[in-house]
């Protein structure tokens, strides 16, 4: 029988820092793998650049993990997002910050990444078992004495499941974690899409009459079935043939799901392509142009937005294009500006879990000593990162959870040692 101290399941961002980590402090651990290479799913991250982590405080990073980030205070307290910059640092790779924190290697290749991560793990001396399906784990008297593959048994101390979740099933996430934890007697929270592109089927989004355009810095909020606003997010957005997509549309994806699962047949989310400005001062704007302008009503507006948008909010106004711009009406510029303050879409669905970013759900966090990652159910039994009820928005912020929950499992399993 093979014998390690600790067996780490999973090459992804948690299990690598998981297994780095606890080969530091001394103990014999085993890095199992579906995968051929470690990291495939880490590769694609932020468009093959890899979004390593992001550089707000941290009281912003909980922010930004909307699923149950609160439990993550006592993990960031252990190796937080500025640690995760000091430990490549120290590997000799230069990280850069883009727009809303994201940080990136400076190489702007993802590989980059993965092989620091991978060199690290090698040269600490962790045995790394690849193309290897893990069918569970077996225990005794409700401890972990190791586990079985389809081929071998492992002995160890303690394991940890560093498995993600069940998006990009092609890289490995298939769900395997999570039937691992229910055999250790741990339950689930519900799983659901959640950074994922939004799905509608109103008449001009199967008509494809906005298809293609992007809009930077609007917001866009989700509204429950009283019409009142549960999230709003001000970022940029896509409209595509099936929806909306874009980091606007993909932070709002959770809230949708979690309305559509209450038992709405759609979600209303609503479009202000003004954040930054009231409706009184937009008012003061299109009055300034009605007034001194003698050209048509679509030539006078042209400046407010792109001219297929224009055309498109000018008709759902009920508006003449060609209507003479000092004609309009009170009334009919209030029109105008509802659809340009808060033009409502309807949606039907998010993408499957399958096609989207992250997973929502999982391990339920009540089971999971938030200081250690460590079972409560089952002594030496450490599950991190996607596995468990944790989501973030896009952004570095899951991948700094995982970095964050795999070193602190890495660190106390070693301890426990």
């Amino acid at each position: 029988m093979n014998t390690f101290d600790i067996i780490v399941v999973g090459a992804g961002p948690s299990g690598m820092m998981a297994a780095i980590t606890a080969a530091e402090h001394g103990t014999k651990v085993a890095l199992i793998d579906k995968n051929k290479k470690v990291g495939k799913k880490l590769l694609l991250t932020g468009g093959g650049r890899c979004n390593v982590t992001n550089n707000k405080s941290i009281d912003d990073l909980i922010e930004n993990i909307p699923g149950n980030g609160r439990f993550l205070y006592s993990s960031f307290s252990q190796f937080d997002n500025q640690d995760i910059i000091a430990f490549f640092a120290k590997s000799g790779i230069k990280l850069k910050e883009e727009d809303h924190g994201r940080m990136f290697p400076t190489t702007n290749k993802s590989t980059t990444i993965v092989n620091t991560l991978f060199e690290r793990l090698l040269s600490l001396g962790v045995t790394y078992i690849p193309q290897t399906k893990v069918i569970g784990l077996t225990l005794e008297n409700g401890q972990i004495t190791g586990l079985k593959t389809e081929s071998e048994s492992y002995h160890s101390k303690a394991v940890i499941l560093a498995t993600g979740g069940r998006t990009y099933p092609s890289t490995g996430s298939t769900g395997d974690g999570y039937k691992m934890a229910k055999s250790a007697g741990h339950t689930l929270t519900k799983l659901y899409p959640t950074e994922s592109p939004l799905i509608s089927s109103e008449p001009f989004i199967k008509d494809k009459i906005l298809q293609g355009i992007s809009l930077q810095n609007i917001k866009l909020s989700v509204l429950n079935t009283k019409g009142k606003t549960i999230v709003s997010h001000e970022l940029d957005l896509l409209f595509t043939h099936f929806g909306l997509s874009g980091p606007a549309a993909l932070r709002c994806s959770s809230f949708v799901n979690q309305e559509l699962d209450k038992g709405a047949n759609q979600v209303k989310v609503q479009l202000d392509l003004f954040p930054n400005q009231s409706t009184g001062a937009l008012k003061n704007q299109l009055i300034e142009i009605v007034k001194t302008s003698h050209q048509s009503v679509k030539n006078a507006f042209t400046g407010l937005t792109q001219e297929r948008l224009l055309l498109f909010f000018l008709e759902q106004a009920g508006l003449d294009k060609d209507t003479p711009v000092k004609s309009l009406t009170d009334k009919e510029i209030y029109q105008l500006i509802d659809k340009l303050k808060g033009f409502t879409i309807h949606i039907d669905k998010t993408f499957p879990l399958e096609k989207s970013f992250v997973t929502g759900g999982g391990v339920n966090l009540k089971e999971i000593n938030p200081k250690t990652m460590e079972s409560k159910l089952t002594q030496g039994l450490y599950m991190t990162g996607e596995l468990l009820d944790i989501n973030g928005y896009t952004g570095g912020y899951n991948i700094t959870a995982a970095f964050s929950t795999g070193y602190v499992a890495g660190l106390n399993s070693a301890q426990s040692i």
